[in-house]
């Protein structure tokens, strides 16, 4: 059995930990705030709860398979499905509802753009043979070396799946409206990268929504570092929150362990799981000469004004999941992207839980949550930015899809990137390293980032990418890899 430190109790601490302890090994995880679960949380003020990150459940068949994997006992979690998966509001008034169901998704495509509901065909018959492809070849491994990544195999695949295109482009070839490429591409805001930047590779993405379906946790996404943390306490794992790990230990080519209040502390093994590029600060220069240094070259992914509400009044015939765009996505997520510039109509994300939760608020009360993407830029002067734009988000959503809403707002509460920055997030992005081209697969941090024995990673900011499943994928790929070459150093 070997004794093994993992630094950060996000999701992909808290993986790492429940797959370790599965296997026999003596765990001990630090985290610096006074709980775990990292981006994944609870914002709470009276009665009302909601998550404060991350909302959208993709992929739910790798989000479950790994926490079997770890031995989380079966019916920890119950999955809510979401059906319609989402609704779009256009700013031309049309409104686009996706369903699960190809057929209905074609007919609902056909009635709002003739003759469109075809390219959705093409595109979800073409995009089944190669997401498995993509599955397999992409998240499902780690890249030590570049020609593992541009094999011939890979390369084909690559191509086939526009790697060298955008994502906005990819998807262009298979529809002709404006509305329905930005409805097939905003996808990439789930983590964090612009439509008209993020690789082709992420079709995947909107490719996923329909084959898996978009669910929801029932009581919320923040509830899955609360069961995870409470099977790791029944297994003796240890847990320290309040606890910030101050340095990583390196010594003959080997990570041995980390610093706490100056005292180090040896360790077989130690899992990274802050923000990726705050790493080579713990590690003190030891990085140098291992293959991969200079983090400051990162960039970050689109940072988020987030809106957290209580409203005294439901509205039926909402959807959990909706989007509200303005005039031309693609021009206001160039000045965002391009400029650094906040939008004064902005595209946002409105997550209603009670929809489909009857308790996720107070009876005929709702909790609710507003995204607005904005610049990851945590030294705007956002104590002045913030509420105004908040305002006009929340006066263009009761126009478009909430009637009644200011006026019912009981609770409001904002997060900006300079929240985010405070609480540990790279530059202020909501998502870790921004998905381009120069920041995924072979080129994005590996769950064995440097040379050194002993030290692996996992977060949003590391290879797979970010999203809860994906994160938790990271981490898998992170414990296999230490497990492998912990066997081979014994």
């Amino acid at each position: 059995m070997s004794r093994l430190a993992i630094v950060g109790g996000g999701i992909g601490g808290l993986t790492a930990a429940l797959l370790l302890s599965r296997q026999g090994q003596e765990v001990v995880l630090y985290e610096r705030a006074p709980q775990v679960g990292g981006r994944v949380a609870f914002e709470e003020k009276g009665p009302y709860r909601i998550d404060q990150g991350p909302t959208i459940v993709l992929l739910p068949e790798m989000l479950l398979g790994i926490l079997e994997e770890g031995g989380l006992p079966a019916g920890s979690l119950e999955l809510l499905h979401c059906d319609p998966l989402c609704r779009i509001h256009f700013k031309s008034g049309r409104v686009l509802t996706k369903y699960a169901d190809i057929q209905e998704q074609a007919a609902e495509i056909d009635r709002n753009y003739p003759g469109e509901g075809a390219g959705f065909i093409r595109f979800m018959k073409e995009m089944s043979e190669l997401y498995p492809r993509g599955k397999a070849s992409f998240l499902e491994r780690g890249f030590r070396r570049k020609r593992d990544f541009f094999s011939p195999g890979n390369l084909s695949l690559m191509a086939r799946l526009r790697a060298y295109k955008s994502l906005r482009s990819a998807v262009g070839q298979y529809f002709k409206s404006e509305e329905l490429k930005d409805a097939f591409s905003l996808q990439s805001l789930y983590i964090g990268g612009a439509p008209f930047r993020t690789p082709g590779i992420y079709t995947m993405l909107p490719y996923a929504e329909h084959a898996f379906g978009i669910w929801m946790l029932k009581g919320g996404y923040g509830r899955l570092p609360q069961i995870i943390e409470r099977e790791l306490v029944r297994r003796g794992v240890q847990i320290h929150t309040d606890t910030e790990v101050e340095a990583l230990t390196v010594s003959g080519g080997r990570c041995r362990g980390v610093v706490i209040q100056g005292e180090a502390i040896p360790y077989d093994a130690v899992l990274y799981n802050g923000d990726f590029p705050h790493l080579e600060g713990l590690l003190g220069g030891a990085s140098e000469g291992t293959g991969r240094s200079g983090n400051s070259r990162f960039k970050p992914s689109s940072g988020c004004l987030l809106i957290y509400a209580g409203a005294a009044r439901r509205w039926p015939d909402s959807q959990v999941h909706q989007f509200f765009l303005p005039e031309s996505l693609n021009d206001n997520l160039r000045e965002l992207f391009d400029h650094g510039k906040l939008s004064h109509s902005p595209s946002y994300y409105v997550f209603n839980p009670a929809v489909l939760d009857e308790h996720a608020a107070p009876p005929g009360e709702s909790v609710l949550y507003f995204l607005i993407p904005v610049p990851a830029d945590p030294d705007l002067d956002w104590a002045g930015l913030a509420g105004p734009l908040a305002d006009r988000v929340l006066a263009d959503a009761e126009a478009r899809g909430f009637p009644g809403l200011r006026g019912s707002i009981t609770w409001r509460k904002l997060r900006t990137p300079a929240d985010a920055q405070e609480d540990g997030l790279f530059g202020g992005g909501s998502f870790g390293i921004a998905p381009v081209l120069g920041q995924s697969g072979v080129f994005r941090p590996q769950p064995k980032p440097y040379l050194l024995h002993g030290l692996y990673a996992a977060g949003a900011s590391v290879h797979p990418g970010g999203g809860v499943p994906i994160v938790m994928q990271g981490a898998r790929l992170a414990v296999h890899e230490m497990m492998k070459e912990m066997s081979i150093h014994e």
